[in-house]
Parts: structure tokens; C-alpha cells; sequence
């Protein structure tokens, strides 16, 4: 069966499925063009979406994708923790380029804020780790999602009272700085430091901070077409991902009700991401990785690099048990496949249909980081089609054994394709009827 995504429904999730960094940004984009809301639902300036359009390139990493298109509505949800000297940045930077942002952005004052003590904290953390560090960012994205857990987090809408807010500060404040002192030997903060970002914070976005939950069940209900965009990918969820080496918001479908306060009922289609390969950043295991010249040339073909950090991604062969684990983990419908081109001038290319595990075949995933950094892939091998494809629009024009590759991925992950992407820019798209 065939799902035509030229065809926008009223409520439509995008979610990675594999670790990240499988195009979600262009896709969205891609999608937005028919839609009044962009809404994203979890977590924060350690993720990247890129967009490219003509001669430029927008990276983003608070500001949902959506807002590329003149006329929709942006919502920062209650499931993201936002950093507010980054996302001021970000803010000037696109204002700079023409683009309005403020007035079509609407923030969840239950939105929790990253704050300078948050990323000294992280990057002490993982010093101490030594030779089994996660691989995090550094930007405090962890310490603020625990400092949530832990009810002592600042949010969005706690900086309206300046006299309660001076308190909480305070109070926070005074504990970090005992752990930054006592257990590290470091300096602490300023209490009137942070203070005074977080006010010139709420100076420019005082207007933004709206009830979104409110603001999208109205919205649902009113019969708007509506996009939910996450971050990261599905092997990187908080529960579902490869545990410890994972963000720490849930990134897959379930991410949705907790981070934006809707059900996933009125959800109408869930878009699954899959790179025509797989890449990850950061440590843990990753079964396919390929560590000689072809993950090299892989890394070099594709730009493997993070759109945050600029760090070199990890390459390996499309990896089977983890799309059928993300389909089902999400429900997905439909899938979208994103640089395929990549793959064009490769002699052979290899998909995972299942793994070895001391002599066991495994065809299901399983998100046991010890099993995983044991497990052999088991491979199917395909011809590489030796052509390049970024200037073909339609499926049927693709050489053969692209869409050989397609169709076996499409066996493998058990739903369709909708679209393939077959480049970078915003119009190198096949869409699938």
C-alpha cells in the first residue's frame, strides 16, 4: 500500500528513527508547506535541524522548522528545556536574514530553562567518567532535564514574578553552587548573573509565552493542520534508546503527549525518518559501523558532521533491526528516505537484516548496550547503481538497483515509502505515488 504524503492531514508527527541526524529538519520544511502549526515537543540546543534553500543554509535548534514559511504559527512546547543566551542568538540570527520570528512564536511557560551552572556541571560530570563518557553535547542539556525530575528547575513562565523568580534563583542557585564547590573545587555562580539573562531573556520573548497546550487543542479542534517535530531519533529516547549512550527527553511518539499536552488520538499520521544509511555522534554501540575508507567516504559524501557541535559523525550500513524496532516503537505509517544519493557512486551497498549474538540470530532490536556491543551484523548485499540521482523527480526515472534498495528496505521496516530525498536542497525531493 502507497501513502501519498503530498496529502496533508490535520495532525501529523515526524519522528527520527534511528539516532539521529536522518534529515528531519528538510523534511519538515518539506511538509510545512501546507500546514498552519509547527509545534516541537522535546529536547533542546544539543540538536540541529538544517534546511537549505537556494544558496543558504539555516540551522536550527530551538526554533521549530516551520518558521521558514512566512505564514505559520511556531510552538515551543512544555518538553523542551531552552537555553536562553542560545536561543537569543538564534533569534537575531534569523531576524538578521529577514526572517520574523518573535511575533509568529508562541513558548509554554512550563517550558524548563537551561542555565550556565547546568553546563559546567555536565562537562565535570563527564570528566569524571574518563573512558566511559556518554559523549554529550556539554551544553547542560542532562543537568536541566534533572534539575526538572529533581522540582528545583526555573521555567519559561516563572520569570513573570521578578521577586518570586529572585527566590527560586536563590534557592538554586545556593545548590549547585555547594556541589560546584564541594565536590568539584570550583567556582560557583552569581545569583544576580543569572538573574540578569534570564530578564534580558524575558525582554525579548515576554509576548511569546502563551498556554500552548491550550493554543493546540483549540487549534485541533478548529480543524488546523498541525506538524509536531521532534529531535534526535528513536535509539536515542531516554527509555527506549541505547541506554546510557542517550539524550534525556523521549524522543519517540510518546514524547508527543508529555511535551505538548495532547493525545496521541488526535494524531492522524506518524512520518518515520530514515537515512538511506546510518550514522551516529557520540559514544555507544553501533553494530554497523563501518571504521575503514568506506565509512570515511560515507562521512565525506554525506557532510557527516554535526550541525551543533561539528563533530564527526560515526558511519555505517542501513541497519534493518533498528527500522523495524522505530516502527514499532512509533506506530510509524509512512517513512521518508533521506540522502540516498550519498550511496551513488558506491560499488556495493549492504542493509542489516538481522544480528549474531554468540551464535544466536536475533532479528529483533533490542536497546541492551552490553548485547549490542556483541552482536555481528548479518548482512544482504546489493550492487550500487553508479549514477547520480539528485536531479531526478520521479521514482520510476531512479536507476533499478536504487529502487531494488528502496524496495528492500521497505520489506524490511514493513510500511511504505512516501518520499526520497535525493539531496540537500529544499527541491531534490521524489515524492512516491
Amino acid at each position: 500500500m502507497k501513502v501519498s504524503l503530498k496529502k496533508a492531514l490535520p495532525v501529523q508527527l515526524v519522528v527520527g528513527t534511528q539516532w539521529g541526524d536522518e534529515g528531519k529538519g528538510k523534511v519538515v520544511d518539506l511538509l510545512a508547506e501546507d500546514v498552519d502549526i509547527v509545534a516541537r515537543y522535546q529536547g533542546g540546543p544539543n540538536a540541529g535541524h538544517t534546511v537549505k534553500i537556494e544558496n543558504e543554509t539555516f540551522i536550527f535548534h530551538h526554533i521549530p522548522t516551520g518558521v521558514l514559511r512566512p505564514n505559520i504559527q511556531c510552538i515551543i512546547g512544555n518538553g523542551l528545556v531552552i537555553d536562553p543566551i542560545s536561543m537569543l542568538d538564534e533569534i537575531r540570527t534569523l531576524e538578521k536574514r529577514g526572517i520574523d520570528v518573535v511575533s509568529r512564536l508562541f513558548i509554554s511557560p512550563w517550558a524548563h530553562l537551561i542555565l550556565p551552572y547546568h553546563s559546567k556541571i555536565e562537562k565535570l560530570y563527564e570528566e569524571l567518567k574518563k573512558g566511559k563518557k556518554i559523549g554529550t553535547t556539554g551544553r547542560g542539556i542532562g543537568p536541566a532535564y534533572a534539575d526538572k525530575m529533581s522540582r528545583i528547575g526555573i521555567r519559561v513562565g516563572d520569570l513573570l514574578d521578578r521577586n518570586s523568580l529572585r527566590e527560586k534563583i536563590s534557592e538554586t542557585v545556593g545548590i549547585k553552587n555547594q556541589i560546584l564547590q564541594k565536590v568539584f573545587g570550583v567556582d560557583g555562580f552569581d545569583p544576580a548573573e543569572i538573574e540578569d539573562i534570564l530578564i534580558r531573556f524575558l525582554e525579548k520573548i515576554k509576548n511569546c509565552i502563551t498556554d500552548t497546550t491550550l493554543m493546540l487543542n483549540s487549534s485541533i479542534r478548529e480543524g488546523k493542520n498541525i506538524l509536531l517535530e521532534g529531535a534526535q531519533g528513536t535509539l536515542l529516547d531516554i527509555d527506549f534508546g541505547t541506554y546510557p549512550f542517550v539524550t534525556s527527553s523521549n524522543t519517540t511518539c510518546g514524547g508527543v503527549c508529555t511535551g505538548l499536552g495532547i493525545s496521541l488520538r488526535r494524531v492522524d499520521r506518524i512520518i518515520g525518518i530514515l537515512k538511506a544509511y546510518t550514522t551516529r555522534v557520540g559514544n555507544g554501540p553501533f553494530p554497523t559501523e563501518v571504521s575503514d575508507s568506506i565509512g570515511t567516504r560515507i562521512r565525506e559524501l554525506g557532510g557527516e558532521y554535526g550541525a551543533t557541535t561539528g563533530r564527526p559523525r560515526r558511519c555505517g550500513w542501513f541497519d534493518g533491526v533498528i527500522a523495524k524496532y522505530a516502527v514499532m516503537i512509533n506506530d510509524i505509517d509512512v517513512l521518508v528516505i533521506t540522502k540516498l544519493d550519498v550511496l551513488d557512486s558506491l560499488d556495493q551497498i549492504k542493509i542489516c537484516t538481522k544480528y549474531r549474538h554468540k551464535g544466536v540470530e536475533l532479528d529483533s532490536f533490542t536497546p541492551d548496550s552490553l548485547i549490542l556491543r556483541e552482536v555481528e551484523p548479518v548482512y544482504e548485499t546489493f550492487p550500487g547503481w553508479g549514477k547520480k540521482i539528485s536531479d531526478i523527480r520521479t521514482y520510476s526515472e531512479l536507476p533499478d538497483a536504487a529502487r531494488i534498495y528502496l524496495k528492500r528496505i521497505e520489506q524490511i521496516a514493513g510500511v511504505p515509502i512516501g518520499v526520497v530525498s535525493v539531496g540537500s536542497h529544499r527541491d531534490e525531493i521524489i515524492w512516491v505515488e
